[in-house]
């Protein structure tokens, strides 16, 4: 017989409300050891701020508190925080060895036990040894200062010995490393790199999803749908002024040609449209040499969705949540040839028959129509 955790509180509380073990047992099938075995953990207790616990949770909370508070009183006590250089952690913890147990210590500054009883049982032998470290230290410290952060190891371990303070690039890096020095020279490379490339998937369009007119900003996602146990990887492009899917393809595999081949049919069909932007996200696909170089052969600007924030691609994606809601999740697809056919009628039928929302219940074709007639009017 399974007992739940909130029958086991009941029975408990029957128990603490005069009934006999006896008598529950009887009620319950439960036997008397099992019962017994309840009562200490499921004995609720009511904290300070009126929320009732089991006894065992106080228990468990008040010790978590009381380690913490011990914790808290190590760290006031020293001069130094965690992120400081080992010996300085270690110089400060044994000042107070004795007065808390190696392990509070450890725990505080986040030190191994193992590493701070070598430190103890070592440090009295080492005081010369820790004041030529020291010494070395100020040299290292003056030497890195003058090169405004510059010098690594091997260049410092050269400037000391120019000035007559000999030591080995090796001895220099460990020192480096306590002392938390590292050479702008280390990472900038990669650095840069990282922020060239991030500079390269800027989100230019910044969720502006109104434009004034055609042809000036494509928004475009790929989705896939398992079709007898295959799956298929649609790819559209949509005009982020009308919401027309102005080029779509479905293909077996998710690849770079799905996309270009797509962002060519659209820029054929629409007569290699000017001071254009082409909007996605992060995928592969979009983020290839391949299609990059296309865009920069055709002067499209490339704007990128955030990572994972599909918001950002908003028109794209909302477009497939249609087609799967209105079409796809409706079909029960018998071959990959009858998915293809489903999806270039739903497209059809998106362009210019279901009116849009955002067109003020338009079709995306009649609201093309609509402003290239205001157009010729006014021009």
């Amino acid at each position: 017989m399974r007992i739940s955790i909130e029958e086991k509180q009941t029975l408990v509380a029957r128990y603490r409300a005069g009934e006999s073990v006896a008598e529950i047992c009887a009620d319950s099938g439960v036997a008397r050891s099992t019962f017994y075995t309840w009562i200490k953990p499921y004995t609720v207790t009511m904290t300070d701020s009126g929320h009732a616990v089991s006894q065992q949770a106080f228990i468990k909370m008040k010790q978590k508190l009381q380690k913490l508070e011990k914790k808290i009183e190590i760290l006031q006590k020293v001069n130094c925080t965690v992120s400081a250089p080992l010996q300085e952690k270690l110089q400060e913890l044994a000042k107070l060895h004795g007065q808390y147990s190696v392990h509070a210590l450890c725990e505080a500054l986040c030190v191994s036990r193992g590493t701070f009883y070598n430190h103890i049982f070592r440090r009295k032998e080492v005081t010369a040894y820790d004041k030529r470290r020291a010494e070395m230290k100020e040299h290292i410290q003056a030497a890195f200062d003058e090169s405004q952060q510059r010098f690594g190891a091997n260049k410092i371990a050269a400037v000391l010995a120019d000035c007559g303070v000999r030591t080995s690039p090796k001895y220099v890096a460990e020192l480096m490393r306590e002392m938390g020095l590292q050479s702008v020279s280390i990472h900038s490379e990669r650095d840069y790199q990282k922020s060239e490339r991030l500079a390269k998937k800027q989100n230019i369009l910044q969720c502006q999803f109104k434009v004034d007119d055609p042809n000036r900003v494509l928004v475009s996602d790929i989705t896939c749908f398992k079709v007898n146990g295959k799956y298929l990887y649609i790819c559209v492009i949509l005009d982020l002024f009308s919401r027309k899917v102005v080029a779509h393809r479905v293909s077996p595999k998710n690849s770079t040609y799905l996309v270009t081949s797509t962002f060519r049919q659209v820029y054929r069909n629409r007569n290699e449209p000017q001071q254009l932007m082409f909007h996605s996200d992060q995928g592969p696909q979009y983020t290839s040499n391949t299609f990059r170089k296309l865009l920069r052969i055709n002067k499209v600007v490339q704007s990128f969705s955030k990572s994972s924030r599909p918001h950002d691609n908003a028109v794209a994606e909302s477009f497939f949540a249609s087609m799967k809601r209105e079409e796809i999740y409706r079909t029960q697809y018998c071959s990959e040839r009858q998915f293809m056919q489903s999806v270039d009628t739903y497209i059809e039928f998106y362009n210019t028959k279901r009116p849009h929302s955002t067109l003020n219940y338009r079709t995306p074709d009649r609201f093309e129509l609509l402003h290239a007639q205001r157009k010729e009017r006014t021009g």
